[in-house]
């Protein structure tokens, strides 16, 4: 079948279904067909683009499962039009926006600015929404850590963004979405009816979820992947783009490689894998969230893959270990 990702032509779909060796823009062997490539159980929905075109795609494709934290990169890629028109000033603190929490926060905690918190360095370490036991054990004790120090994944920073962004704006975060991002690069099926805020008492500042279906965030990850760019007109700025998926941070802590604005990036410093068992240029970025979710983009190949998992039914997983051998097979698949 044929599908639109944005670029204004319709781009091919092709199936490769068992050892099917179809050579197309230097690929040609079987990629995840179930009878040819060991594709784990849980996985829903995969998806490869390459040179703007769906080179191959399986599972449930349409199909909108959630973002989890894929959500914070979608959000970063908000801020940008934002910042360029001056509308938010990443320079601007916790207190000088008069942000708070219950319990509520210290002195210090306020002078963490916007940019702190897109690089998850405000030195924040309150408890938060949607955060695991696992997440909360990494965080050093209130205070030790000022804001700008200490790179953490830390959804208080992340979760305090979408206050701040409605803030700043005045917009409804999934309305400004649709009309931003959503809208212009071709998400047919999005709605703000998919849209749903983590709240369960652990902060004043919710969760911001949605579900989205494969090809939707194939069409984000080609935008990046072209600059912030769809037919022909900017969506997203380009300085941005580039900003975003700037290597800012280390992530040694979370046994990765790096981090920029809620994107990780990779970055052959501390020899840790952006993914486990894959070997991924430098400049390679992607957007994670639990249970398997991927979105990873790669500008040395023009490509952008894309994974997910139906995790409403809790006990489905894939590990990033899974996924990267599944990718690098993927990368591996040349002439």
């Amino acid at each position: 079948m044929a599908a639109h990702l944005g670029e204004g032509v319709p781009c091919v779909s092709v199936s490769l279904l068992g050892r099917l060796a179809v050579p197309l823009h230097g690929l040609s062997v079987v990629l995840w067909h179930p009878s040819a490539v060991d594709v784990h159980e849980a996985e829903d929905a995969l998806g490869l683009v390459v040179h703007g075109e769906i080179l191959d795609e399986w599972g449930t494709v349409d199909e909108k499962y959630l973002t989890h934290s894929c959500r914070k990169s979608f959000l970063s890629a908000l801020y940008g039009k934002c910042v360029k028109s001056g509308a938010i000033d990443l320079e601007r603190t916790m207190a000088d926006l008069g942000i708070d929490d219950d319990p509520p926060l210290t002195g210090q905690e306020k002078t963490a600015t916007i940019r702190d918190c897109l690089k998850a360095r405000s030195g924040v370490f309150h408890t938060v929404e949607a955060e695991t036991d696992g997440m909360h054990k990494l965080k050093p004790p209130q205070g030790m850590f000022q804001p700008g120090e200490f790179w953490l994944y830390n959804n208080w920073d992340f979760n305090v963004l979408g206050t701040v962004f409605t803030k700043l704006t005045g917009k409804d975060l999934f309305q400004a979405l649709k009309e931003d991002i959503a809208a212009p690069i071709g998400m047919e099926s999005f709605s703000t009816a998919d849209s749903l805020w983590g709240r369960s008492g652990r902060s004043i500042h919710p969760a911001y979820m949605f579900v989205i279906t494969a090809h939707n965030m194939a069409r984000f990850g080609l935008l990046m992947l072209r600059n912030g760019q769809s037919n022909g007109k900017e969506v997203v700025p380009a300085d941005w783009v580039r900003e975003n998926t700037t290597y800012f941070s280390d992530a040694t802590i979370y046994r990765s490689d790096g981090c920029g604005y809620m994107w990780w990036v990779a970055k052959d410093h501390n020899k840790l894998p952006h993914l486990p068992k894959c070997r991924l240029p430098e400049g390679t970025y992607s957007a994670r969230g639990a249970g398997g979710h991927f979105l990873v983009v790669i500008p040395e190949r023009d490509m952008v893959v894309v994974h997910r998992v139906n995790t409403f039914h809790g006990a489905n997983n894939v590990t990033a270990a899974d996924f990267g051998r599944l990718l690098q097979r993927i990368l591996d698949a040349k002439q």
